[in-house]
C-alpha cells in the first residue's frame, strides 16, 4: 500500500503517543493538517507566535514523558521557533521540531524567505537532519532516539516544501520506545569508590539536579538524606524533589536569600551532587572548596584546577542511589536541630509584612488557594528568584521554570501547554509584566481553546531584575520602563477577563472570582516591587 510522507509522518507520531503539535502553519504545512484532520490520535495547536509552539513542546515533553512536537514555517517562523527550540535545549526536554525548508531541487539556492536552517538548528539540538522520502520511517525512529537518550533535547527535522505529497510504503509498526533512562551500568568499582568517599565524609550535602528529576528518584534521595543524615540543596528545576517542611531541607540554590543557603552548604566537607546540571548554576558558582561525587549520566563539568578531588559515578542514577541508601549509614557531624533554625529563619522573611502589599503577599495568598497539586508556570523575572525560595512545592513539576534558557515569555505558554496536558488540575501563571507583554497574543490562544487558567501579572511598569542589577553596580536607572504608569483596563483582552488588584483586599476578591470562572483571567496586580531588594541577588559564596 502506498501513503503520502504527510500521513506517514502524522501517523508515526500517533504511534509513538505525541498528540499535540504547536505552531502556526504554512501551505507547506497544510496536507500534514489535513491528515491530523482525518486522524484523531494527533491533533495541531495553533498559536500566536511560533516562540510559544517551542516552550509549549518543551513543557508537553515534561509532563507526557513522550517528545513534545512543534512547526514553523522556512525562515521567519523557524527563527522565531528556534528561541522555543533553545529552551528544549537548555531545559533537558526531548522535542521534534519541525520545519518547512525550500523544495529539495532548490536547496542551497537563492530562495525567498530560504536561510540554511540546518546550520540555524545546529548549535540549538542533539541531531538536525532533513527528511528523506526513502528513509521516513528511519529517520523519525533515529529522530525519537536521539531525543529521548542520554541527557534529553530537541532534534530538528527539515521538511522540503515538495515532500509532503509524495507517495512512499506505508510502514506500521509496533512503536519502538526507548526509555530514555536507559544507559550503561556502573561498574562494581566506581559504587564502591562512591560509597568509599561518603563513608569518609563527616559533613556532606547532596545537591539534586533536574537529572535526579528525569530519573524519578525523589524517593529514594528522602532515604537517603534520613539514614546518612546529610542536608539537601536542590536547584531551582529539581524543586518538589524534597518538601520544604522535610528535616534535611537546606534550601534552593543562587535565589532569594541564597546566602542563608550557603550557610550550610559552605560548612560541607563533600558535596554529592545527583543528577546535577551545570546549565543551571555551576558547581564553582557555589561550592566550598571540598571534594565532590558526582552522580549522574555524564562526567562532571568542573574546573579540575579549582577543584582536584573529584569522584565521577557515570550511569543510571537510580542503580547507583540505591546503593546509597543500602549502605550502614554513615553517620554525620550536622546539627539538624540548627539547620531547622536556618530553615525556619528563612522562610519567616517571606511572611508579607503587615500593611505592605508586593510580590510576597500575591504569591502567599496564590499558594493557599492552589490545591497542593496544583501547576505553577513562572515566568523569568525577579519574581522568579522569589518563587524559586519560596513557593512550596510538593513534587517535580508542579512548579514549571525555565532556568536553564531562562527566555521570558515562557510562562504563559508553560501555563497554556501545561493545562493541555492536565485538564483536570488547576493551573495558574506568574509573570511579570515585561513577560507577559511578549505573550500577550497567547490570550487569545488560551480563550480559543477554553483553557481554565489564572494568569497574574505582577505589574511595576518595569524590568525590575535588570532595576535591581543596574542599582547593586551604581549606575543610573536607565531605559526599565515597559509603558505608561496604568493598568489594563477593566474588561477583557482578546476576550480574557481582566480584573484589577492594588491592595490585599482587591486581590482576594480577584483570586476569588478568578477561581470560580470556566475559562482564562489575567489578575493585574500593582506591587510594591521595593521587596526584591533585599531578597535576590544576595552573596552565595
Amino acid at each position: 500500500m502506498k501513503i503520502t510522507v504527510a500521513k506517514q509522518v502524522i501517523r508515526w507520531l500517533g504511534e509513538h503517543g505525541i498528540r499535540h503539535i504547536f505552531g502556526t502553519p504554512s501551505g507547506a504545512w497544510l496536507p500534514y493538517m489535513q491528515a491530523m484532520h482525518k486522524d484523531d490520535d494527533v491533533e495541531f495547536v495553533l498559536v500566536s507566535n511560533e516562540a510559544t509552539a517551542g516552550f509549549m513542546a518543551c513543557v508537553y515533553a515534561w509532563l507526557k514523558k513522550v517528545p513534545g512536537a512543534c512547526y514553523a514555517t522556512i525562515g521567519p517562523g523557524a527563527t522565531n521557533l528556534s528561541t522555543g527550540v533553545g529552551a528544549a535545549l537548555l531545559n533537558r526536554a526531548p522535542v521534534l521540531c519541525f520545519t518547512t525548508e525550500a523544495p529539495r531541487a532548490m536547496i542551497g539556492r537563492t530562495v525567498q524567505m530560504a536561510i540554511d536552517q540546518q546550520k540555524l538548528y545546529e548549535p540549538l539540538t542533539k541531531l538536525t537532519m532533513r527528511l528523506d522520502p526513502d528513509r521516513v520511517y528511519e529517520q523519525m525512529d533515529e529522530a525519537f532516539a536521539h531525543a529521548v537518550s542520554g541527557v534529553p533535547g530537541p532534534v530538528h527535522i527539515g521538511l522540503p516544501e515538495d515532500l509532503a505529497g509524495i507517495e512512499i510504503e506505508t510502514h506500521s509498526r509496533p512503536a519502538s520506545i526507548k526509555d530514555p533512562l536507559t544507559v550503561d551500568a556502573i561498574p562494581a568499582s566506581m559504587l564502591d569508590e562512591m560509597e568509599s568517599c561518603l563513608s569518609k565524609a563527616r559533613l556532606p550535602v547532596l545537591a539534586i539536579g533536574l537529572g535526579a528529576v528525569r530519573a524519578g528518584c525523589s524517593d529514594t534521595i528522602r532515604i537517603i538524606a534520613e539514614k546518612h543524615q546529610i542536608p539537601v540543596v536542590l536547584t531551582p528545576m529539581a524543586k518538589g524533589m524534597l518538601r520544604e517542611d522535610h528535616p534535611a531541607y537546606a534550601g534552593v540554590l543562587f535565589h532569594a536569600l541564597s546566602d542563608q543557603v550557603a550557610q550550610t552548604y559552605k560548612q560541607a566537607d563533600l558535596i554529592i551532587g545527583v543528577g546535577y546540571d551545570p546549565v543551571e548554576f555551576n558547581y564553582e558558582a557555589w561550592m566550598p572548596n571540598v571534594p565532590l561525587l558526582h552522580i549522574d549520566v555524564k562526567p562532571a563539568d568542573i574546573d579540575r584546577s579549582e577543584y582536584p578531588e573529584l569522584v565521577n559515578v557515570v550511569g543510571e542514577i537510580p542503580g547507583a542511589l540505591e546503593r546509597l541508601a543500602n549502605m550502614n549509614a554513615s553517620g554525620s557531624d550536622w546539627d539538624f536541630d540548627a539547620l531547622a533554625v536556618r530553615r525556619k529563619t528563612m522562610f519567616s522573611a517571606f511572611v508579607p509584612q503587615p500593611g505592605r502589599f508586593g510580590p510576597l503577599a500575591v504569591l502567599q495568598s496564590l499558594r493557599e488557594k492552589l490545591p497542593e497539586d496544583g501547576i505553577m508556570a513562572c515566568d523569568v523575572g525577579a519574581h522568579t528568584h522569589l518563587i524559586g525560595q519560596m513557593w512550596p512545592t510538593p513534587a517535580p513539576y508542579t512548579l514549571l521554570m525555565d532556568n536553564g534558557w531562562s527566555s521570558m515569555g515562557f510562562g504563559v505558554p508553560a501555563a497554556i501547554a501545561a493545562k493541555l496536558c492536565e485538564p483536570n488540575r488547576e493551573v495558574v501563571c506568574v509573570t511579570g509584566d515585561g513577560g507577559f507583554l511578549m505573550m500577550a497574543g497567547e490570550m487569545a490562544t488560551a480563550r480559543r481553546l477554553g483553557l481554565r487558567i489564572i494568569f497574574v501579572v505582577l505589574c511595576d511598569y518595569s524590568l525590575d531584575l535588570i532595576r535591581i542589577k543596574q542599582e547593586r553596580k551604581g549606575f543610573d536607572s536607565y531605559g526599565m520602563d515597559l509603558r505608561e504608569k496604568t493598568a489594563l483596563d477593566e474588561g477583557t483582552l482578546f476576550g480574557v477577563p481582566i480584573i484589577n488588584a492594588h491592595d490585599e483586599e482587591t486581590y482576594q476578591r480577584a483570586l476569588s472570582t478568578a477561581f470560580e470562572e470556566d475559562g482564562p483571567v489575567i489578575i493585574q496586580v500593582l506591587v510594591d516591587s521595593s521587596e526584591y531588594n533585599d531578597l535576590i541577588l544576595r552573596p552565595h559564596k
